[in-house]
């Protein structure tokens, strides 16, 4: 209950004021974000402010069950991060270990989607540079797979890179673009959704006002 409310106050009162005052958002087809679970947003990945700016735009009401899988080694590095990062965040920790069991792996994603939560996930697996987009990983293709009809909604973000670039803590304001597209199922084999995927964020990339200010580089 105490987490509850301490992300409730958080996301009110800080985050959704710097994301609407600081950062001038252009949100493309906000219906389309989910607004019950089991569901996994699917996002690209430059910025922190990432997962900031997407729970920000999800009902308040909505944030208790909104998950954002993050990296363990990073985000429980010490102890006051973990703690904040997982009772006001809510992050669900993954430890990226090469060749790791994907069931032990998934675990804690598994017991969100089973409880009915809504997933913030990056399929890139980590930050890139800023506006530059990785390849695509396959572990979220292999989390769908247990939940037939499962929504995957494929997120744009353009901008959050430069107003809060890897490895910079200080927050410029830059405009920046959110767009959400249409599902894409997990079903076929997991290079053909992982090219669907990419073909989403392509199609997604376009519809973003600031391709014309900030400098970017092709989807993969």
């Amino acid at each position: 209950m105490v987490a509850k409310f301490l992300k409730l106050l958080f996301f009110g009162l800080i985050v959704r004021p710097v994301v609407l005052v600081v950062l001038g958002l252009n949100v493309v087809n906000r219906h389309k974000l989910p607004l019950r679970g089991p569901a996994i947003i699917a996002a690209n990945h430059n910025s922190h402010l990432d997962t900031m700016v997407l729970m920000s735009l999800m009902p308040l009401r909505l944030l208790p069950k909104v998950r954002p899988v993050a990296a363990a080694d990073y985000f429980l590095s010490n102890g006051l991060l973990a703690w904040f990062s997982l009772n006001v965040i809510g992050i669900i920790p993954l430890t990226r270990t090469p060749g790791a069991d994907k069931a032990q792996l998934f675990a804690g994603c598994h017991e969100a989607l089973a409880a009915g939560h809504i997933l913030i996930l990056f399929p890139e697996g980590s930050r890139g540079e800023p506006e530059k987009m990785q390849p695509l990983k396959k572990g979220l293709f292999h989390l769908a797979q247990p939940y037939p009809g499962l929504r995957i909604v494929p997120v744009v973000m353009h901008g959050l890179g430069k107003a809060m670039p890897k490895g910079d803590p200080v927050l410029v304001p830059f405009n920046c673009d959110v767009v959400a597209g249409d599902d894409v199922p997990a079903t076929g084999d997991a290079d053909a959704f992982i090219a669907r995927l990419g073909q989403a964020f392509a199609q997604q990339l376009q519809l973003c006002l600031t391709r014309t200010q900030l400098d970017d580089e092709p989807l993969p």
